[in-house]
């Protein structure tokens, strides 16, 4: 009780930088909070530049191949048989699609070089030596390969993920950081060898300040939480 007393006669000074975090950390627990906040404070500096270069590593080296997911829409050439070749063609929400002679097929999931494949197999019932080119025209992307950005985005949204996308292409594409937004305490969720790590990045020195060096490749799957600012 003793101790509790010493807290609420001596609050933290106003003129202290970090009296807005410890404000609000004094309110909800007094003196033992605001030391365990100075004591991550001191020790996360390094294990964060470690997180930043290895997820800036795997961005790098990821070869990156286009997914197809429900939602994208196909043209579909099939040579010297216009007659099977069709333009446009949705891959329906259970991820399959319906071409002239192949009723059914599963696109989801492939890339578009391996749905080409199967398509040749399946129309071999009824053409010799089918040869199928199939593009892209309307890009969705699987779900599990957008780029989410939740929180204090001015357009929150999930974005199709774009070989060399970055976290700058991410925000202009959502609009920017809305007014309460707390965008230096944002992080990047994202599978790294199997497991999932935030990644702290710094979006008001990004957006406000130019600070290019906040800057970092996106990934699939990529997960961006803007929290709000506590004041």
């Amino acid at each position: 009780m003793e101790f509790e007393k010493l807290v609420i006669r001596n609050p933290p000074e106003i003129g202290n930088p970090l009296v807005k975090h410890v404000g609000l950390i004094w309110k909800w627990g007094g003196l033992i909070l605001v030391v365990s906040l100075f004591g991550g404070m001191t020790g996360c500096a390094a294990p964060n530049q470690k997180l930043l270069a290895e997820a800036q590593a795997a961005a790098a080296e990821g070869n990156y191949e286009y997914i197809i997911g429900p939602g994208d829409r196909l043209n579909i050439f099939v040579w010297r048989n216009p007659e099977v070749s069709i333009e446009g063609v949705p891959v329906r929400p259970d991820g399959k699609i319906s071409t002239p002679l192949v009723e059914e097929i599963e696109a989801s999931g492939k890339t578009p070089h391996d749905l080409a494949r199967d398509i040749e197999k399946r129309l071999q019932t009824y053409i010799k030596n089918p040869f199928v080119t199939v593009t892209v025209v309307d890009f969705v992307g699987r779900y599990d390969r957008q780029v989410r950005v939740v929180g204090e985005a001015t357009t929150p949204q999930a974005l199709p993920f774009r070989q060399k996308m970055t976290l700058l292409d991410v925000m202009i594409a959502v609009g920017g950081l809305t007014e309460f937004a707390a965008g230096n305490r944002a992080t990047v969720v994202r599978e790294l060898n199997g497991q999932r790590v935030n990644i702290p990045v710094r979006l008001e020195d990004l957006l406000k300040d130019g600070d290019i060096s906040a800057n970092i490749e996106m990934m699939p799957g990529d997960i961006l939480i803007i929290p709000e600012s506590w004041f």
